[in-house]
């Protein structure tokens, strides 16, 4: 099973992601995971990816398309994977074809998390409170909505033209949510 998900900022990705790694037994990337990965073994991607991170910048496209087919030709991405935020754009996708190609892998589904805005928010704000987390004060996290639909959203309608998008709501117990993901990868 090779999958990636997507939804916005609070919908429950990591946590998904975990409980789907699981169910599937195959393996889960975060693109953040695999480039610290990179930077701490001071690979040579690790080391280009290095100078843009000291200056505060994102890690270019071409960078994170090489540490991705690096990383999905392993022997141990055969039996499947699932990409936990990359692709984040068109054009991140579009590369990813390519890998895929490539490497002769083929996508199984996209699953795309879904939830109310507003709903989103208030799980934030309330996540921060509870853990302390800098990065769930109301400003950041309507700036990080606003990227992910600026920039990520459009993703769905990409994925949507190969048939391969799963909406899924992202609403409700943990659990009941997990089950309604496998319900529709079955």
């Amino acid at each position: 099973m090779k999958l990636i998900l997507l939804g916005p900022p609070g919908v429950g990705k990591g946590t998904q992601a975990n409980r789907l790694k699981t169910y599937f037994n195959i393996l889960h990337f975060s693109t953040g995971h695999i480039l610290r990965e990179e930077v701490k073994s001071e690979s040579e991607i690790g080391r280009k990816a290095q100078i843009y991170l000291d200056g505060g910048k994102l890690v270019p496209d071409s960078i994170l398309l090489e540490m991705m087919a690096q990383r999905l030709s392993q022997k141990d991405c055969m039996p499947g994977y699932l990409l936990d935020g990359f692709p984040r754009t068109i054009p991140q996708a579009e590369g990813l074809n390519q890998i895929l190609d490539q490497i002769q892998h083929n996508l199984n589904a996209v699953v795309s998390l879904t939830a109310d805005e507003e709903e989103l928010i208030n799980r934030l704000v309330l996540r921060g409170i509870d853990s302390g987390r800098s990065d769930d004060t109301p400003e950041i996290i309507l700036r990080r909505q606003k990227i992910y639909w600026d920039q990520t959203a459009p993703l769905i309608n990409y994925y949507q033209k190969s048939g391969l998008v799963k909406e899924v709501n992202g609403i409700g117990e943990i659990p009941e949510i997990t089950e309604r993901i496998i319900k529709v990868l079955k």
